[in-house]
This record gives structure tokens, C-alpha cells and sequence, in this order.
């Protein structure tokens, strides 16, 4: 009953033929695993398109050991490497965002969208543009544009399929039933490093300490709103808009062991939740067969080894950011796309070490202030507002840097 419980994702037929597949950010995190799953299936999958920011090198190697037939990087100064790396090899290659974006407008069947931040905006609204399926890891697409992306999504028949865990473990658990009948959905939070700090301690939290994520392997910047939560704020925006919900139908429980990813309750009182190992393999794997399943490498899940399972509510008060996202996504009008851009400065500027550990959420709350009383939050009609009210935001945060770095909070 796929149809019936997302819309906007019809159920496809099983597929026989080899499936056609680009990955966006093809050298990030994502792009790498998703690589590892497609040489593992010999002759399911053929790579049409591959991008990458600025790794000429690494992207080139993909582009030939997939055979892909056209690759493109971000960064022009990367292009000339690129296409160095790439002569006699009859793949196309080509830089810039516009490059990027054509790379996702080219026939495939799935798009992989695992371009991190803003830059990911403009090539998953082009694959939405053209009906693909696009199975999303892109964040700021929904949180920064997501009622005009799943807008679009509906109007042009594509399909989008959650690639971050806790997203795509709603997904398969909503399978069981019609999204009617859902009435609320959970979404797990590990806790952080921080998770059994004071409010004292966290005050004083260094770099180092918020790079230590108890579970999973991530880049920097989200390494960091994992310690600060805000990946979970960030993640709830994200349910709001792919599975049509209210404000209220989302909860958030701290899970410090990280195998139930997400919980589906129905009006029954019946609760499904989508349990898995620390492997982000797993929902990509389950994105690239949809709705087929493919063997997949990561390690099985044993239940006896984990031992137990615990659950506890979040603490707003010394994790403020998530309270921010929530209040942010209530406020609608632009006040998501104002939030992620100013936690995008204050992140950067912890990781500099020029602000605390707390504030980042200080600098966000901030901005979001000060974006309201300025008119500068409003609700994107297109990707070119939701670039400008973010770009106008990040000079806002900037500006109110001094301020913020002169504190103790």
C-alpha cells in the first residue's frame, strides 16, 4: 500500500533491466558507499553521471572504473585536472554548478543526492524537475526548500526517497500501513557526545570533545550538530515535509545505542519501528533496489551482542538547537532557511574555535531574531529565494558574530 501512504512516491514494478543511476557528490560520505553497494552488483546498475566539488582526481577515477559518461566538478579550478585525468576516455566532462545541475538533468533513473549543503538545492529540485526518482541525503533541500521542493515533487510525478537513516527507517515502516492511519512518528537521536553532560560541562565542551561521536563516522559539520542536536532539528524539518506531517506528529527520544532508527504508531496503537546497524549502506541499499532489497555487505544486526535498548526524552535546556528547529519549523515563512544558514556560520566558527560550544545555538537564536524584526525571512517561491534568504542570513550571522563570541552562555 506504498501509493496509499506516500503519495507523492508511487509504488514502481520490480525492476529486471539494469537500472540507470547518478550520484551527486560521488566522493562525500554518501557518494562513497553508494559506490561500494554498485561494484558489489554486477551488472544491476549503470552510472550514468557522476559530480563531485572539487576532487578532479578521485572523481575521475570513479567516472572510469564505473564507466560513467559524464562528469563534472563544482569547483572550476578542479576542472582542468579533471579533464587531464579524463582524455581518451570519450567521458564528458564539465565544471561549475551549472555542470552540476545538467549532470542530474541527464536521463537516469535514480538520482543519488548526496551533495551537502546549499549547493545541493538547484540539482535535486532539477531532478524533481524531470520526474526522476531521487533518493535524497541532501538536508537543506527540505530544510531550506522544502515545501517548494515536495511541491514540485507532486505536480511532476518524481519520486523522492529518503537516504538518511531515521528517514528512510519512517519510510519502511509506514509500508504497513495507509499514511491516514498514521498518527505519529519518532525519530532517534543518539545523544551525542553530550549526552550525560551538565549544563556546566557543556559549557565548557572543546573542539576535540564534540568531534567524538559515540556511534557513527560523519564529517565535521555534522559531527557537531550531532553534539549540539540540531542534526535532529534538522531531521524533524526534514519528516514535516517529506511525509506531509504536523508539528506535533513528530517526537524525538534520545536512543544512545543507534539501532532503532525510527518508529511509526498507527491509530490502532500498534508502533512499527525499523531497527539496523551503524551502516549507512543500509538505506542506500534499500534506496537504490526500491522496491526491490539487494544483498548488502554490513555487518547483521544481533540483538544478544547489544544487549539492551534505552530510551529517554531529549533535554531542551542543554540542548537548545533542537527546540530552535522546532520552533523555527512552526514559525514557517523562511524561518527554516534562516536557521540552517546561520547554524551553518556558527558550526564553522566553533570549528574555527572563535565562538563556544554554546554559541552556536546563541548565534542561531540570534539571527533567527534578528532576521524576523529585519524582514528578512520569507517563505522560498523558488530556488533562487531560498539562495538569497540564505545568503542574506549568513551576513546577518556574520555580523552578529562579535557579539556572540563576547559571551559566556
Amino acid at each position: 500500500m506504498l501509493q496509499e501512504t506516500l503519495p507523492r512516491t508511487p509504488a514502481r514494478q520490480s525492476h529486471t533491466e539494469p537500472r540507470s543511476v547518478t550520484i551527486l557528490g560521488a566522493t562525500g560520505s554518501i557518494g562513497s558507499s553508494t559506490v561500494d553497494l554498485l561494484k558489489r552488483q554486477n551488472g544491476r546498475f549503470i552510472v550514468k553521471a557522476l559530480t563531485a566539488h572539487k576532487n578532479g582526481a578521485a572523481l575521475a577515477k570513479l567516472a572510469r572504473d564505473l564507466g560513467a559518461s559524464f562528469a563534472a566538478v563544482a569547483d572550476h579550478d578542479a576542472y582542468r585536472e579533471l579533464k587531464s585525468e579524463l582524455s581518451g576516455s570519450g567521458i564528458e566532462v564539465a565544471s561549475g554548478s551549472d555542470a552540476v545541475a545538467e549532470a542530474a538533468r541527464r536521463p537516469a533513473e535514480l538520482v543519488i543526492g548526496a551533495i551537502t549543503g546549499t549547493a545541493g538545492l538547484e540539482p535535486s529540485l532539477a531532478a524533481i524537475e524531470r520526474g526522476a526518482t531521487l533518493a535524497l541525503a541532501n538536508k537543506e533541500s527540505l530544510v531550506c526548500a522544502g515545501t517548494l521542493v515536495m511541491r514540485r515533487a507532486r505536480e511532476t510525478g518524481a519520486t523522492v526517497l529518503p537516504v538518511d537513516s531515521e528517514h528512510n527507517a519512517l519510510f519502511q515502516a509506514m509500508a504497513a500501513g495507509r499514511r491516514e492511519d498514521v498518527t505519529k512518528v519518532i525519530i532517534t537521536a543518539s545523544g551525542g557526545p553530550f549526552r550525560t553532560w551538565t549544563k556546566e560541562q557543556i559549557q565548557k565542551a572543546t573542539l576535540a570533545a564534540a568531534l567524538k561521536h559515540p556511534n557513527w563516522s560523519m564529517g565535521p559539520k555534522v559531527t557537531i550538530d550531532s553534539a549540539t542536536l540540531m542534526n535532529k532539528g534538522l531531521e524533524v524539518i526534514e519528516a514535516y515535509h517529506l511525509f506531509n506531517l504536523k508539528p506535533d506528529e513528530i517526537e524525538v527520544l534520545v536512543h544512545p545505542q543507534s539501532i532503532v532508527h525510527g518508529m511509526v504508531e498507527f491509530r490502532d496503537g500498534s508502533v512499527l519501528a525499523h531497527l539496523g546497524p551503524h551502516d549507512m549502506r543500509v538505506a542506500i541499499a534499500h534506496c537504490l533496489a526500491y522496491p526491490d532489497r539487494i544483498d548488502g555487505p554490513v555487518k547483521r544486526l544481533d540483538l544478544a551482542e547489544v544487549g539492551s535498548l534505552t530510551f529517554e526524552k531529549p533535554d531542551l535546556e542543554r540542548f537548545p538547537a533542537l527546540g530552535l528547529a522546532w520552533a523555527a519549523m512552526r514559525a514557517g515563512s523562511g524561518a527554516t532557511t534562516v536557521l540552517n544558514a546561520a547554524n551553518e556560520i556558527a558550526v564553522a566558527e566553533f570549528v574555527a574555535e572563535k565562538i563556544s560550544f554554546t554559541g552556536i545555538p546563541a548565534l542561531v537564536e540570534a539571527t533567527i531574531n534578528a532576521a524576523s524584526r529585519r524582514g528578512i525571512m520569507r517563505e522560498p517561491a523558488s530556488i533562487a529565494e531560498a539562495l538569497a534568504v540564505d545568503h542574506d542570513s549568513r551576513i546577518l550571522a556574520r555580523e552578529l558574530l562579535p557579539e556572540i563570541a563576547s559571551k559566556a552562555f
